[in-house]
C-alpha cells in the first residue's frame, strides 16, 4: 500500500466519525502529514459546522506549512455557511493536496483543484476513489440527479409475506432484527410510509435509540386521512403529501398539530416530484418502509437505490396473505429488479439481505 493510500484510508475512517449523517453535506475526513508524521486530523459533522480541512488545519497550526493534506473529497471553493476550504489551505501554506474524489457540486466540480494549482500547490486526485464513492453514495446521488437516495426496508417471512391472511404482522421478525431496523432509521433523514400503514399500525417510525437523530416522518396520504393524534403526527417532524382534492379542513386540523402538508396535482402523489421537493428541503436520504403498494410503486418508478430485506425463518403461507412488494410488477423474469453484489448476514434468528439496485433494472 502506497503512503497516499494509507493516509487516505485514515481520512476515510475519520470521515465516518460523526454520530449522525451530515446530510445534505457529504461525509469528509482529512489528515495532514509533514515529514511522514501526522500533524492534523479532522472530520465534518454537518451543515454549519467546520469542514474537515479547517478542523485539521487548526490542529496542525504552523506545522501545516509545507505539509501534505489528504482529504476524501475535493476542497470546497465557495462561500456557504462557512468560508472556502481552498482559502484556508492557501493561507496555511500547504505544499500538496491529495483528494480521493472530485466534488460534483456545481459550485466546486474541479474549481477547487484549479484554484489550488493556480497558487502553486500540487494537487493529486484518485487514491481510494472507490471507497470514497461508496462512503458518499447518498451525496453523490443527490448531486448527480437532484433526488434523494432511496432505501427500502422490508421485514418478511421466507415466503415473502409481511402479514398473515388475517392481517397480523406483529411480529414476523425477532427483537434483534427490529433493533437493526431502528438503527437504519437513525441513518436516514426521513422514513416514508403510506396511509394504510399509519391507519393499520399507528407506527412511531423513530429509532427509539438514546442519542440517535430523529428522522422526518413522510406519509403518502392523498385524501389526508392521517389521524391528528397518530404517532407520526405527535413526533412534531411529520410531512404529509396529499393530492389536490384533499379536504382543506383536514389540512387545517393537521397543520394545527405542526404537520407540514404538501399538495400535489392529480389524484395520487407523484413520487418523483415529492422526492425532488424533499431534496430541495435538504432531505437527501429516505428510508421507505411500506406498505406493500408504496414499496411496489417505488420499484415500478425506478426510484429505489438500495434494499434492506429482513428475512424471518417463518413460513406464513396463503395466497391472500400480504406480499412484501405490490405495485404493477413486471411481465417477464428478465425485467425483474436485481440487486448488485447482494450480501447476507445473520441477524437474530433470521437474516438481513442487502444490496444496491442494479441500474439496468430501472431502464
Amino acid at each position: 500500500m502506497s503512503p497516499h493510500e494509507s493516509h487516505m484510508r485514515l481520512a476515510l475512517e475519520l470521515a465516518r466519525r460523526p454520530t449522525r449523517p451530515p446530510y445534505p453535506n457529504p461525509w469528509v475526513g482529512c489528515v495532514i502529514v509533514k515529514q511522514g508524521r501526522i500533524v492534523g486530523r479532522g472530520w465534518h459533522n454537518g451543515p454549519g459546522t467546520r469542514h474537515a480541512e479547517v478542523v485539521a488545519l487548526a490542529q496542525a497550526g504552523p506545522r501545516a506549512r509545507g505539509a501534505v493534506v489528504y482529504v476524501t473529497l475535493e476542497p470546497c471553493c465557495h462561500y456557504g455557511r462557512t468560508p472556502p476550504c481552498t482559502d484556508a489551505l492557501i493561507r496555511a501554506g500547504v505544499s500538496e493536496v491529495v483528494f480521493a474524489l472530485r466534488d460534483p457540486n456545481p459550485q466546486v466540480a474541479g474549481r477547487g483543484a484549479r484554484l489550488l494549482r493556480a497558487q502553486g500547490i500540487k494537487v493529486t486526485s484518485g487514491p481510494c476513489a472507490a471507497e470514497a464513492r461508496a462512503l458518499n453514495e447518498v451525496y453523490l446521488k443527490f448531486r448527480d440527479t437532484g433526488l434523494p437516495f432511496v432505501s427500502i426496508k422490508v421485514a418478511a417471512s421466507l415466503d415473502g409475506k409481511t402479514a398473515t391472511r388475517a392481517g397480523h404482522s406483529q411480529w414476523i421478525t425477532d427483537p434483534a432484527a427490529r433493533q437493526r431496523g431502528r438503527q437504519l432509521r437513525a441513518g436516514h433523514q426521513a422514513v416514508l410510509v403510506g396511509i394504510t400503514t399509519v391507519l393499520k399500525d399507528d407506527p412511531h417510525l423513530g429509532p427509539r435509540i438514546r442519542g440517535a437523530p430523529d428522522p422526518w416522518r413522510i406519509v403518502l396520504d392523498s385524501s389526508l386521512r392521517t389521524p391528528p393524534r397518530s404517532q407520526v403526527v405527535r413526533t412534531g417532524r411529520c410531512i404529509i403529501a396529499c393530492a389536490r382534492a384533499a379536504s382543506p379542513q383536514r389540512q387545517s386540523r393537521l397543520e394545527k398539530q405542526g404537520v407540514q402538508v404538501w399538495r400535489f396535482p392529480g389524484r395520487q402523489v407523484p413520487l418523483r416530484r415529492l422526492l425532488t421537493q424533499l431534496a430541495n428541503h435538504g432531505i437527501i436520504s429516505v428510508l421507505v418502509e411500506g406498505g406493500s403498494e408504496v414499496l411496489g410503486s417505488f420499484f415500478d418508478n425506478g426510484l429505489v437505490d438500495r434494499a434492506y430485506w429482513f428475512l424471518s425463518p417463518r413460513i406464513l403461507g396463503s395466497q391472500s396473505a400480504r406480499s412484501a412488494i405490490g405495485g404493477e410488477g413486471v411481465a417477464r423474469p428478465a425485467q425483474a429488479t436485481q440487486l448488485q453484489q447482494p450480501k447476507i448476514a445473520p441477524v437474530g434468528r433470521g437474516w438481513l439481505l442487502t444490496g444496491a439496485v442494479c441500474p439496468k433494472a430501472r431502464e
